[in-house]
């Protein structure tokens, strides 16, 4: 009687996730919820062997093993003093237009420089320390001084922890990244979504360039519809991705090539998680622009639901700090917007 009653289970199981057995080539969804058929591969498997690869630009910045989404680690494969990621004076300041990132504050030899959300502004306070600060250099306070562009009032220094003044702008203390080694690079941009390349005032500079694009040609209104009070899931539409999944708060909706389908495995398990945040399941009644068949949700290894499209599950990044964004979209060519179909967005789109 045992054995009957397992393989019904089974196979009610497989009879829920029939929709999910032709990953993108399915011909026909169901949308309901079902359970994976595994909580993924080993760490080293689902990170990329360890590299953490899966969590954005260059993982978190940390050596290949680190996995703590601090950004602490001297950087994959690179050594920390090398490049742009310097310790010495700042020099002058300037504000210099980096592609894809904006309006970029660098010091006087053109390396772009950086905050870090994890320390504060007011009052100002550094929490990167050992590992995190030989792959982020801190910038001394000593010598730098401020160009056409950037309030000198602006400027300040932080005491660190070994008594050395850390250069702050708009209160936040003010790093390099070791793994820019050019001027006018920005490779830090993003990081593990709490590192983010400085505007003139303080503030991140890819926010600043954002809300003058109208949230990267989205505009106000999203793409000329109406953000509909109460949908949990809406379409909107992006200048360079086309029709993508947005959640009720218009953030952007993200697939992960390490995750599967069918059968259901998690590719993003442990510090990934601090950076791809686990969409929640949904009520179908509240979507709109979606066919509600494409639509599921998948029990997480913790005992939560998360929202499935097309059976893929769906993530939030932490680096889209505004309705609208797309960073998370071809990071470490793994994790890409998601279309109004269900399938992801091509990684030459944007």
């Amino acid at each position: 009687m045992r054995r009957v009653t397992t393989a019904g289970s089974v196979a009610a199981v497989l009879l829920l996730a029939a929709g999910c057995s032709g990953g993108d080539d399915a011909a026909s969804r169901n949308g309901n919820a079902v359970q994976p058929a595994g909580a993924g591969k080993a760490l080293s498997d689902a990170y990329g062997s360890g590299s953490g690869s899966g969590y954005g630009a260059g993982g978190y910045g940390g050596n290949p093993g680190d996995l703590s989404g601090t950004g602490a680690g001297s950087g994959s494969g690179s050594d920390p003093s090398a490049g742009a990621g310097k310790t010495g004076a700042a020099g002058r300041l300037a504000v210099r237009e980096i592609a894809g990132v904006g309006s970029v504050v660098t010091d006087s030899g053109g390396a772009a420089l950086y905050r870090f959300d994890k320390d504060t502004p007011q009052p100002p306070k550094s929490s990167c320390e050992g590992d995190c600060a030989a792959a982020w250099p801190p910038v001394p306070a000593e010598d730098a001084s401020a160009s056409a562009g950037i309030e000198a009032g602006l400027l300040g220094a932080v005491t660190r922890s070994d008594g050395s003044k850390q250069l702050t702008l708009g209160g936040w203390p003010v790093y390099r990244y070791a793994k820019d080694t050019a001027p006018g690079e920005a490779k830090g941009e993003g990081v593990g979504g709490t590192w983010h390349a400085l505007a003139a005032d303080g503030k991140k500079a890819v926010d600043q360039k954002q809300k003058g694009a109208g949230h990267a040609g989205m505009g106000m209104g999203m793409g000329g519809q109406d953000m509909k009070t109460g949908a949990e899931l809406s379409v909107a539409s992006n200048e360079k991705l086309g029709k993508i999944l947005v959640d009720g708060q218009w953030r952007t909706l993200y697939r992960f090539d390490k995750d599967s389908a069918w059968p259901m495995k998690f590719g993003c398990l442990g510090a990934c998680l601090d950076t791809w945040k686990p969409a929640a399941a949904i009520d179908k009644t509240k979507a709109t622009g979606i066919k509600p068949e494409l639509i599921g949700s998948v029990k997480r290894p913790d005992g939560s639901e998360q929202l499935t499209i097309d059976c893929w599950p769906v993530y939030t990044f932490t680096g889209d700090t505004e309705p609208g964004q797309t960073n998370g979209h071809n990071k470490q060519g793994l994790w890409f917007a998601v279309t109004d179909t269900g399938k992801k967005v091509p990684p030459t789109a944007g």
